[in-house]
């Protein structure tokens, strides 16, 4: 029997002034090392999680985002929830003009889940 995780903490999220609100400019990161737990058998699932945005107002705090990554690793969710999951708490805490979140989960049983997610236009080059 696999226990019930707990769920993710968003409430670790914190954000600062955007530096240039009257400017489109993209921020990226890239957790290499995200886990969270299959919520069938309880066995981790490691995965490689992107992160593009276009703040608006406010941008996230590395450190908070690191913090916010990490817990759900205690978190039985499958790849698609997860993936939606980051890109909804991002939104809510940033209002950014767009925003994308890519997860490449690792190979299990013999395949490998990639998913992505959008918030709002991507604005152009």
């Amino acid at each position: 029997m696999v226990t019930p995780p707990t769920p993710h903490d968003a409430g670790v999220l914190d954000t600062f002034p955007n530096p240039h609100p009257e400017r489109d400019y993209e921020i990226s990161f890239v957790c290499p090392e995200f886990t969270c737990v299959c919520p069938k058998t309880g066995q981790p699932d490691f995965a490689t999680i992107h992160i593009q945005y276009v703040p608006d107002q406010r941008c996230v705090e590395l450190k908070s985002l690191k913090l916010y990554l990490w817990s759900f690793r205690s978190v039985g969710a499958f790849h698609e929830r997860v993936t939606n999951a980051i890109c909804d708490d991002l939104v809510k805490l940033l209002a950014p003009r767009w925003l994308e979140v890519r997860s490449e989960f690792m190979v299990r049983g013999g395949i490998t889940t990639h998913v992505r997610c959008r918030h709002g236009q991507r604005p152009p080059a």
